[in-house]
């Protein structure tokens, strides 16, 4: 199974699709926003993601206490504040998305409500994705999966039920090609409690192409997820943490950045295929087995005992197994030491 945006090849087969998200990591600096698009395409990402909403499509100004975030990176703000200070504002996409487009890094975006999605439809956004905590917003599931583009959802929190029903909705209303990406919606998450080994799980039980979204420290878990089969990856992206804002505490700097993209495609490269077939790499080495050769002089005639034949080093010789079926028998020709054993030399 593969899902392709933007003419790329997602899936198994292909080397592991990296997602840059830009999340509020701009800053509140449309000219940052554009920095951080430079950046993730120098460094080999093969997308970066926007969040689009405003704080009016998130919540609402209140100051009731279930409106107050307690606890976490976040703990002390108001959810109207937060989603004020991390926004990307609408006005921003057209510009983000046609830089992105100039200078060849796919974009495209997380939806948090339908006016986001008629947003992006106006960009030709190539794909989509649901974010962890609008998994169960069914209702917005169903507007992004009628639009006909692929979909990334994330899994952070929910139960089994909530991604039958999330993946049911979407694929009923035209959702064709579905990623889904385990996560653990913890801000930095526990490496202990990353638990990539779910996304296996992901792909086979609701076959889907499986993969992570990734909000553990580094990129260890990353790393290990494409081991297990993890066809795309997510995380965040700034350009210095020391730049601070809602994000960076758990995102990737540039360095950071490049080294997941190299490493996990090696981690791709390096699983392969199971099989017994000798790698092309190893052919040279092969003369480096033992084999069996002549260590005296003997004439044709003779019959071969222990002390003239031994096991070494290069392989040119007969192979090792054969070494005791050997004693005993007649040479046919002169040998010399230093000669490799061969059947021609033997007689009956």
């Amino acid at each position: 199974m593969n899902v392709t945006i933007d003419g790329v090849k997602i899936g198994p087969e292909h080397p592991p699709y990296i997602i840059a998200e830009l999340s509020a990591n701009h800053n509140g600096s449309l000219e940052r926003a554009l920095a951080t698009i430079d950046e993730a395409k120098r460094r080999g990402a093969s997308a970066v993601k926007l969040q689009t909403y405003t704080a009016d499509t998130m919540t609402i100004d209140s100051d009731r206490p279930e409106f107050l975030i307690k606890g976490g990176p976040w703990g002390g703000y108001k959810l109207y504040d937060l989603y004020k200070w991390a926004e990307t504002p609408f006005e921003w996409h057209q510009a983000m998305f046609d830089h992105a487009r100039k200078i060849g890094i796919t974009i495209f975006s997380t939806p948090f409500d339908e006016s986001a999605v008629d947003l992006l439809e106006k960009l030709d956004a190539p794909a989509y994705k649901i974010a962890s905590f609008e998994m169960t917003d069914l209702p917005l599931v169903e507007c992004v999966a009628k639009t006909g583009k692929p979909m990334i959802m994330s899994t952070g929190m929910a139960t089994e039920q909530e991604i039958e029903e999330a993946v049911a909705t979407a694929r009923n209303a035209g959702c064709a090609e579905l990623v889904l990406l385990h996560c653990i919606s913890s801000y930095p998450a526990p490496m202990e409690q990353a638990n990539v080994s779910q996304l296996v799980e992901l792909g086979e039980r609701f076959e889907a192409v499986p993969g992570l979204s990734d909000h553990t420290l580094g990129t260890t878990a990353s790393v290990a997820a494409v081991a297990l089969g993890a066809c795309l990856i997510e995380k965040h992206f700034i350009l210095s943490r020391d730049d601070g804002g809602p994000d960076s505490g758990f995102s990737l700097e540039p360095d950071e950045l490049e080294r997941l993209c190299t490493d996990t495609r090696d981690a791709w490269a390096a699983v392969g295929k199971a099989g017994y077939k000798r790698q092309e790499a190893e052919q040279p080495n092969k003369i480096f087995r033992r084999s069996i050769y002549f260590t005296r002089d003997i004439k044709a005639g003779e019959a071969v005992t222990k002390e003239d034949i031994r096991r070494i080093r290069p392989g040119v010789g007969i192979e090792p197994k054969y070494y005791n079926s050997l004693i005993g028998k007649t040479l046919k020709v002169d040998v010399s030491r230093g000669t490799p054993t061969s059947w021609e030399q033997f007689g009956e």
